[in-house]
């Protein structure tokens, strides 16, 4: 038996695409969640470290997942979702010649780009933890911080990690999708 591509009348379709709409439902919850605490903070202190307020919030109760776990969730079970699901428009030929290979370089280059940024927010991670233990201290983990790129607007590391890990994961995946051999729309037809 040959493998089917998923076809909007199988029951799969139908799951990927609830999956997703919860996926986006957490991502857009999520958003204006951090918006408005980042915007309070903001007008309070004249200042806010980027997804502090994300990170630092557990939900459903104290000491389950943060809100940046769930971003993180959710941003790449969304995207393996619509992959899924839209495998259709960019089955065949209906994304050919330069525009491909423009694709397949800017998501080249996006993987590139946010490897880094993983590598180098887990870096300056561990570097503060391990000079905060030589001090005799263990920081505060969820609350480090780098002033990187903007410093009057520094990123909390823990949060910067996640999503840039979110980021070289549906990147790579999404590379990969471009680069391996295209379906075909001839037999799927019903």
């Amino acid at each position: 038996m040959r493998p089917r591509h998923l076809e909007r009348t199988d029951i799969g379709y139908k799951v990927y695409l609830y999956v997703f709409y919860a996926c986006a439902f957490i991502m857009i919850s999520s958003l204006v969640y951090g918006v408005y605490v980042t915007t309070l903070e903001w007008m309070q202190n004249g200042t806010y470290v980027m997804g502090e307020a994300i990170h630092n919030t557990t939900i459903p109760f104290e000491n389950f997942a943060r809100v940046s776990t769930w971003i993180f969730f959710s941003t790449i079970i969304g995207w393996y979702c619509v992959s899924r699901i839209g495998w259709r428009r960019t089955a065949g030929d209906k994304i050919a010649g330069v525009k491909m290979v423009l694709l397949q370089l800017m998501l080249l280059g996006f993987s590139i780009i946010t490897l880094y940024e993983v590598l180098y927010n887990f870096t300056v991670l561990n570097a503060q933890i391990t000079a905060g233990i030589v001090d005799g201290m263990v920081p505060d983990i969820d609350r480090l911080s780098v002033a990187y790129p903007d410093p009057d607007r520094p990123w909390n590391l823990v949060f910067a990690t996640k999503v840039f890990l979110a980021a070289f994961i549906i990147s790579t995946h999404a590379f990969y999708l471009s680069i391996k051999p295209r379906k075909s729309l001839d037999n799927s037809e019903k």
